[in-house]
């Protein structure tokens, strides 16, 4: 599986931690972000308002987001 490009700082309480146990923690912290940042999640926590219409259907919502920007009379609200 391809890692994503990201810079992570990692702040440890123990200063006597192995490389192997780091790569391991940084790891972790990859697959919490991922499943963080998934189309899915981010489909959850949006809604896409149309006009006079809103829908929270993933379709839909991901069609919208593929653009830099929205098209006229289009807003994403976040629920949370």
């Amino acid at each position: 599986m391809k890692m994503p490009t990201r810079d992570l700082l990692v702040l440890l309480k123990n200063e006597f931690m192995s490389q192997r146990a780091l790569d391991h923690e940084v790891e972790c912290l990859n697959d919490i972000l991922r499943t963080a940042e998934s189309d899915e999640q981010f489909c959850i926590a949006h809604e896409l308002v149309n006009r006079n219409r809103i829908t929270a259907k993933p379709g839909k919502i991901l069609k919208a987001i593929r653009y830099s920007e929205l098209k006229a009379f289009r807003f994403l609200i976040n629920k949370n």
